[in-house]
């Protein structure tokens, strides 16, 4: 009400009390490692699809780049210039989009943690349509002691 002051809030614990489960304990490292894979995820499909532009056909043009992500020419263009930004990208004019050396170490990373995932999920039973599908979100939030963990269950399995 007008004058009065505002309900003092709750403590964590009581809203338990009124039929709502207890809130647990803050976490921010645990979302800030979601965020932070989310800025990276960016980064890395770009980076390897640029590799793999310039593997196939000798260029990566921001209108094939965006074609294959299904992005707009200027999404594609803004995130090109953040790959500028960090280093891990050149352009020219009328040459398209080249990696510079970090920028060809994030591609192979990005892939490999792409084949680990796409591997362990067909061990599982994933059909291999699905298993590469999932692994393009899985393998950008997978921590680097869970890729390790997969590496060692497929070179048991191997």
């Amino acid at each position: 009400m007008i004058g009065q002051d505002p309900a003092p809030e709750l403590p964590v614990a009581a809203h338990a009390d009124r039929g709502r489960p207890a809130l647990p304990a803050p976490r921010p490292d645990r979302h800030e490692r979601a965020r932070h894979a989310q800025a990276q995820a960016l980064l890395e499909d770009y980076t390897e699809l640029i590799d793999d532009l310039i593997a196939a056909t000798g260029e990566a043009r921001i209108t094939d780049i965006a074609a294959h992500l299904g992005v707009t020419h200027p999404t594609a263009t803004k995130a090109v210039a953040r790959l500028r930004r960090e280093g891990l990208a050149q352009s020219r004019p009328y040459r398209g989009v080249f990696l510079t050396d970090s920028g060809q170490r994030m591609a192979a990373r990005a892939r490999a943690r792409h084949r680990t995932v796409v591997d362990v999920l067909v061990a599982l039973g994933v059909p291999v349509e699905a298993a590469e599908s999932d692994a393009e979100g899985i393998e950008h939030h997978v921590s680097d002691s869970t890729l390790a963990a997969f590496a060692r269950f497929l070179d048991r399995r191997g």
